[in-house]
């Protein structure tokens, strides 16, 4: 399988945000995520980094 898990930094530690990502859109302002169940999650912020090897997505929220 090739899905993600996508993580959320803060003050440099991960905070998980969805398992067994699919999907990753941009989408108004943000980033729309699809797992492979359907569930979708939006954030308010832009990729940071991914980790390709690891299955990751890593995700920086935009201050306010």
């Amino acid at each position: 399988m090739c899905e993600a898990n996508a993580y959320l930094l803060e003050n440099k530690t991960e905070k998980l945000l969805m398992e067994a990502v699919d999907r990753v859109e941009p989408d108004d302002g943000g980033i729309l995520l699809i797992s492979i169940f359907g569930e979708q999650k939006f954030i308010k912020g832009h990729i940071h980094s991914l980790s390709l090897v690891d299955h990751k997505v890593y995700i920086q929220q935009y201050s306010e």
